[in-house]
């Protein structure tokens, strides 16, 4: 086998870094700086800078504090994650989510089970759907509370950060009776989910809906009328709407340049359609509006858990299909036919027919797709995973081109990236 020396290694690693430092100082900029001295920079900003949101590194090309240039580099968390899903069954592959936005692990659950069973043409019992639409929601405000915090300690409040982890622990308290697990949730399964919700964990629920409204309107009390965090978060990073569309952004970056693009409403998935929310979007296009999409988005997820609570039928929370489903395990101990199909299943997985499927849902940070490519196995030919912080952070070095320094920092939060579903 052919083992690089470490010489080699760097020198691989000097190459790379001095086609991206090259690369800024010959791009051409349209911001005039009157520095007579030419005192340009290219400074290293990460990966191990605690301000990028994990290992992101970020290349700035600076004139004193003045952003020219900016290469952010994703990478450096070595993932795999879409060539491992070739070399594992389907139902295998859904542990693995739970470590692509690690914040929000129940939505990307519910994500990869609903493009399996697209691959697969199956349905899953109405329970089944509105349980999930309940978890993603309750996701969605677990992520969006820790993107509030982390804005707000990122502009100098870390007394938010510290409130909005309060209520993070409570939701997943909540998510360790639904599912098991408080942070790898694994929860759904091809044809429905794992269990069904005990009636201890709805309790739960119940109380922590009625005390969450005054804990957020607290937050918001805290900083939404300090005039020092306001000014700022606001007016900075900029992005048009017409630019957000070219560079295909999605989620709350994009409708914090007022575009109300949601796929729950736009193409309606599990039962979204017979939810009533509103699409949140706000025109100022900078730090601010991208930071209370994201609040006011968690007030439109609570209204939409009151619903589902409301209207939740009863029944079975996973199909019955032999071939694509596994089988309950007291069935397997007590009949030979599930035995049989729950071997064939775990042995050769479920196997779609040959084809493509793209399946997406809105998670929290925008849209998080699933391209699966079937050769007729129960293992993925191909499986391409579009997720919402890759395609986000393409919109980095537009925001901050003229930019300072510090707000280089705003800039990554109001994008909210996570680097686990970044580094596929």
């Amino acid at each position: 086998m052919n083992v690089r020396s470490q010489e080699e290694y760097n020198k691989i690693i000097e190459a790379r870094n001095a086609k991206i430092y090259q690369e800024l100082i010959d791009k051409d900029t349209s911001i005039t700086i009157d520095d007579p001295l030419d005192n340009q920079i290219v400074l290293n900003m990460g990966p191990q800078h605690p301000a990028t949101h994990g290992v992101l590194r970020v290349v700035l090309k600076l004139s004193g504090e003045t952003v020219l240039g900016c290469v952010p580099e994703l990478g450096y968390l070595h993932r795999g994650y879409e060539k491992l899903a070739e070399n594992v069954t389907y139902h295998e592959f859904i542990p693995h989510t739970d470590r692509l936005d690690y914040l929000s692990p129940m939505s990307n659950n519910v994500a990869v089970a609903l493009a399996i069973e697209n691959a697969l043409g199956i349905d899953i019992p109405e329970r089944a759907k509105w349980i999930r639409v309940l978890v993603a929601e309750l996701a969605r405000i677990s992520s969006h509370l820790m993107a509030m915090g982390s804005t707000c300690m990122d502009a100098g409040a870390l007394t938010i950060l510290l409130w909005t982890f309060v209520e993070r622990e409570k939701l997943y308290d909540i998510f360790e009776l639904i599912c098991g697990a408080r942070f790898t949730t694994s929860y759904t399964r091809i044809g429905g989910v794992a269990n069904d919700i005990p009636p201890e964990a709805f309790a739960k629920l119940k109380q922590w809906i009625a005390e969450f409204p005054d804990e957020l309107r607290n937050c918001e009390r805290l900083v939404h009328r300090n005039r020092i965090f306001v000014d700022r978060v606001s007016g900075i990073c900029i992005i048009p709407p017409d630019k957000a569309i070219q560079l295909g952004l999605t989620g709350p970056t994009l409708r914090g340049s007022g575009i109300p693009r949601d796929l729950r409403r736009d193409e309606p998935y599990l039962v979204y359609d017979q939810l009533d929310f509103d699409v949140i979007t706000f025109d100022e296009c900078d730090v601010w509006a991208r930071y209370m999409v994201r609040v006011e988005e968690m007030k439109q997820s609570l209204k939409i858990i009151k619903q589902v609570l409301e209207k939740m039928p009863e029944g079975e929370i996973i199909a019955h299909n032999p071939k694509a489903v596994l089988p309950k395990k007291h069935k397997i101990y007590t009949s030979m036919e599930e035995l049989i199909n729950d071997f064939m299943l775990i042995n050769f997985g479920a196997a779609p027919e040959k084809g493509e499927t793209y399946t997406a849902i809105e998670a929290p940070k925008g849209e998080l797709g699933f391209f699966i490519v079937s050769d007729g196995t129960g293992y993925p030919w191909k499986m391409k995973i579009r997720s919402p912080s890759a395609s986000n952070l393409q919109a980095l070095p537009y925001m901050v081109t003229g930019s300072m320094v510090a707000d280089v920092i705003l800039a990554i939060g109001s994008i909210d990236p996570v680097m686990g579903e970044a580094d596929k």
